[in-house]
């Protein structure tokens, strides 16, 4: 088929209400007369799939949306694993607990819920089990076309917009709504778009602020007591107001927004869609790149139980694009050796935040550590600190062996058994370190790495280092200096010093603390992890020297 009759009969299959696939396209049936705010991906991804870029690479926006977290926020079962066990902690809250947890993991679904004057469920919508009913439908997209290019520019960046706290225009008609996106859009393609797609291309530049990604990348939970009260909040993910202390923001120093670093441009001209297009400048691929290789080489694992629509090249690409990211443009690391001195060797380690954000950022569960190795002029290994077990644990950390304790942040290391891990850690009320969100009321440890240009005596509360790093004068906007000194009393050299920097998005304690709360969602995920725990880590980067 020629490529001009293909785009005919992509559009007549829109026009008819259907996916390219074939399928009837979803349409709302609401029974409480609010009409349908969403539509499904289908619609989208019609046309704006098949795009090239003049290097040749495929940008497909469907095929790169598809196989990123946004597209399987609602799918991805380490989510629905630790919804399940906020649920289970807090028995009271459990319609509350799924209602808000689906504000950014399924926000379409629960959206029109709000409309319609419901609470939005989890389980009843998760993806692998929901019968095809438009609200199911919303659920498995994630976040996805018509929520994102529908958010309007009101209150974006302030408090109120927080923890989904976005806002949609609800009195508009279909057909009338419209998607919002970077580019003015003539007529004639207005039309084409309202018919095939129900929604009226509409310039708004806030998509390309970072004010945008805040509305769900700065999210508070609320602490729970024992009845199901609310006793406190907390900064649970605020990589926003982190970027907003950095130098990142500064107009001054050529601001980067989050879209600038996880959606990359394509700067040479291309058309956005494979039907009637014409050529873009400045287009930002729909990569979403970020950190978190380990979920999507789960989701490629485990496809078929968890209902995942990409195809298994899709995500592999992203696995590898993710990985790339994570080895180029997330952290630096070099050994500044001093000589033996007596019976010891001192080492400095130095190590430094490459992003716009605390490294790791958002979800705590996330850590990055150094592992320092000494080997002697035999070969020998006379010291390591900092060990990546094959069961996704780090040897000598204080938290893998026992969920009650935690390992502080480190000035100075003499010690195998210390290790400076860069992570955020919770208590309770009761000073408890936990895993459960909604148990925690504070962080006793955050010595994740800060950006450049954040001043940790001045930041507010909600960003603010916790714990010894607080006081410590090498822990500073950009990056740590650690200082090691190692017993060599019986070892010879040359010694060969090797530092190398590990990510791990979800860490052993947190995996393995959801196995204390059984159920199908919990158990799945811990059987998973298990199976994966030796690839659940990556090296960011790594520096070797010798020194006599």
């Amino acid at each position: 088929m020629s490529a001009s009759l293909w785009m005919v009969g992509t559009i007549l299959f829109l026009l008819a209400g259907f996916a390219p696939n074939g399928r009837a396209a979803p349409s709302a049936t609401d029974p409480g007369q609010v009409p349908p705010l969403f539509a499904p991906s289908t619609r989208c991804v019609a046309c704006h799939n098949g795009l090239t870029a003049p290097s040749g690479r495929d940008v497909s926006i469907g095929y790169s949306w598809e196989a990123s977290m946004m597209a399987n926020s609602s799918r991805d079962p380490y989510w629905q694993a630790a919804v399940r066990r906020e649920t289970l902690d807090h028995p009271e809250a459990r319609a509350h607990i799924q209602d808000e947890c689906a504000a950014c993991h399924m926000p379409m679904a629960r959206y029109q819920a709000h409309v319609e004057g419901r609470e939005g469920p989890v389980f009843s919508l998760a993806p692998a089990l929901a019968k095809q009913t438009p609200m199911a439908v919303w659920a498995a997209d994630g976040v996805s076309c018509t929520l994102c290019h529908q958010i309007q520019a009101e209150n974006l960046g302030t408090p109120e917009s927080f923890t989904a706290g976005f806002m949609i225009n609800t009195e508009k008609a279909p057909g009338t709504r419209s998607a919002f996106g970077p580019f003015e859009v003539d007529a004639g393609r207005t039309r084409v778009m309202r018919s095939a797609g129900r929604f009226a291309p509409t310039e708004g530049l806030h998509l390309q602020q970072s004010a945008l990604c805040a509305s769900c990348h700065t999210l508070y939970t609320q602490t729970l007591g024992p009845d199901g009260d609310v006793i406190g909040r907390l900064p649970e993910q605020v990589p926003y107001l982190e970027w907003r202390h950095s130098d990142y923001a500064r107009e001054d120093a050529q601001a980067q927004s989050c879209q600038s670093c996880h959606m990359p441009l394509i700067n040479d001209p291309m058309p956005i869609t494979s039907v009637l297009g014409i050529s873009r400048d400045a287009f930002s691929r729909h990569a979403f790149r970020g950190g978190n290789f380990f979920m999507l080489n789960m989701l490629r694992l485990y496809a078929t139980p968890l209902a995942v629509q990409a195809l298994p090249q899709n995500l592999s690409r992203a696995v590898r694009e993710t990985e790339a990211n994570l080895t180029t443009d997330a952290a630096t690391l070099t050994i500044d050796p001093r000589r033996r001195s007596g019976e010891q060797l001192s080492i400095d380690v130095r190590v430094g935040n490459l992003t716009g954000h605390k490294l790791p950022t958002a979800y705590p569960s996330r850590r990055v550590w150094i592992q320092l190795t000494v080997h002697d002029g035999r070969d020998r290994r006379i010291f390591e600190s900092g060990a990546l077990n094959p069961d996704g644990s780090i040897a000598g950390n204080d938290n893998d062996r026992d969920p009650s304790l935690y390992e502080p942040h480190y000035a100075r290391i003499d010690q195998e058994a210390k290790v400076q891990i860069y992570e955020a850690i919770m208590v309770t009320p009761w000073d408890r370190v936990t895993t459960g969100l909604l148990s925690a009321i504070r962080f006793i440890k955050d010595n994740r790495m800060l950006p450049s240009g954040f001043h940790k005596d001045s930041v507010d509360a909600d960003v603010a280092v916790r714990g010894r790093a607080g006081k410590d004068d090498d822990f500073q906007g950009g990056g740590d200096r650690v200082q090691y000194t190692i017993p060599a009393r019986d070892a010879d050299g040359p010694f060969h010093i090797t530092a190398r920097l590990w990510y791990q998005p979800i860490a052993y304690r947190w995996a393995h603390n959801l196995g204390r709360h059984p159920s199908p969602e919990t158990d799945r995920f811990v059987t998973y992890y298990t199976a994966m725990a030796n690839d659940s880590a990556r090296l960011l980067t790594q520096d070797s020297v010798s020194i006599e």
